[in-house]
């Protein structure tokens, strides 16, 4: 841990039993998870609402039938999204499946598009039934509490001034620009992915077709990922990792054309994208912790694991952190016989489906996705998709993993 002050005396201090830093999907599902097992639960969330533009909202049917375990996918269903049952990619040589999820056994063979904000705001509001919960937006927490070598919770900026929560234990779960993993010290094994993504959307017009879930067009070096969100077509344009500056320097109608050249289908609303701020740059990073906690704190989710948006399993692999450091930590948390041996069994129950699915993730970025970013070379899909007992491979890998994980009621 590095040495730190704080500025001023918190204005209060208060104490909990778990104190959890970032309302996303992980900690928002850790929240709701030890508040219904009695776990007193402080959930910091550094923003006012839970609406941002372009985050994850891919749930897949690892993450469904969790809810299912809860008695809240029903409910969840009934919340407006689309189904995705195929990850396809238009060559320049034919249509590629690369994932088929409704051959999947389950009672979701499909990932549910759902935007996270409406996620979020229904694991909130079922999370609020619980009095052991405590939800505090604006909270941005920016200190660690540390005595005797061990994190006894952290200071967070807001409502007035510096406030302080004490706690047993801190969980990480703010993301991949996270404070507390920064504070932490911990070292990180990283990747380099070979792209970045450009998030925008597009207007849907009466005719356009129902249905297409999630369609990636290759061609010319050109990569674009179609996305229907029931309301507007929401499209990722995929470009070589450093090469954003070039392509803004050379004008937003060069960006229009190349659109309308990949999805004619869209050619007649390009002229509503008119300036770069509507556009959206996600820097595709990937790495892991080599350790995930200390005395007192533990990071889950993108803080621990930053994961690459191949196959949209980020929230899904964050929110299985948040189901096994449950499942592990509430009788220990409970009975205040909390030890590093727990936090180290959640990290060892996690590191190397993480480990599997990263891995994956480089494969199909070096394999596929440089593929088609290469204007020289014409992408085909990999040998083993053409081959019936391997087909079904990477619809399990994504949509749960190597192996299933369910909540302890």
């Amino acid at each position: 841990m590095n040495d730190r002050s704080t500025p001023e005396t918190p204005i209060d201090t208060k104490h909990t039993t778990c104190c959890i830093v970032g309302g996303g999907p992980a900690g928002a599902v850790l929240a709701l998870l030890l508040a219904r097992q009695g776990v007193a639960t402080t959930l910091l969330e550094l923003h006012r609402d839970f609406d941002r533009e372009f985050r994850g909202d891919t749930l897949h049917p690892s993450v469904m039938e969790i809810m299912e375990r809860l008695g809240l996918a029903e409910p969840l269903l009934e919340l407006p999204h689309t189904q995705l049952r195929r990850i396809q990619i238009q060559t320049e040589t034919g249509m590629v499946t690369m994932a088929d999820f409704s051959r999947l056994r389950t009672k979701y063979p499909y990932i549910t598009l759902l935007p996270q904000v409406k996620f979020l705001e229904f694991i909130i509001a079922e999370a609020k039934r619980y009095p052991h919960f405590e939800l505090v937006m604006g909270a941005n927490a920016q200190e660690l509490v540390e005595e005797d070598g061990k994190v006894c919770g952290v200071r967070y900026r807001g409502h007035g001034g510096w406030h302080e929560v004490r706690s047993s234990l801190t969980v990480g779960a703010d993301g991949r620009f996270s404070r507390l993993r920064q504070l932490s010290g911990f070292t990180a094994v990283a990747t380099s992915p070979p792209m970045d993504i450009l998030w925008f959307r597009v207007s849907r017009q009466a005719d356009d077709p129902e249905g297409v879930g999630l369609l990636a067009r290759a061609r010319g070096g050109r990569l674009l990922a179609i996305i229907d969100r029931r309301d507007y077509w929401q499209l990722g344009y995929v470009i070589v990792k450093g090469s954003y500056q070039a392509l803004r320097d050379a004008g937003i109608e060069g960006l229009r054309a190349s659109i309308a050249e990949l999805a004619p289908e869209f050619a007649d609303r390009t002229d509503e994208l008119q300036d770069w701020s509507q556009i959206s740059l996600l820097s595709v990073k990937s790495d892991r912790l080599t350790r995930w906690y200390c005395p007192g704190l533990l990071l889950i989710g993108d803080a621990a694991h930053i994961m690459s948006p191949v196959g949209g399993v980020g929230i899904n692999y964050a929110i299985q952190d948040a189901v096994v450091a449950a499942n592990v930590l509430a009788a220990p948390l409970k009975g205040d016989r909390l030890t590093v041996a727990d936090l180290a069994k959640v990290q060892r129950q996690r590191e190397l489906p993480t480990r599997v699915i990263q891995t994956a993730q480089t494969f199909i970025q070096k394999r596929i996705i440089a593929t088609a970013l290469d204007g020289d070379r014409t992408l085909s899909p990999p040998a083993f998709l053409r081959l019936p007992v391997l087909r079904d491979v990477p619809a399990n890998l994504i949509g749960f993993g190597i192996r299933r994980v369910y909540p302890q009621l």
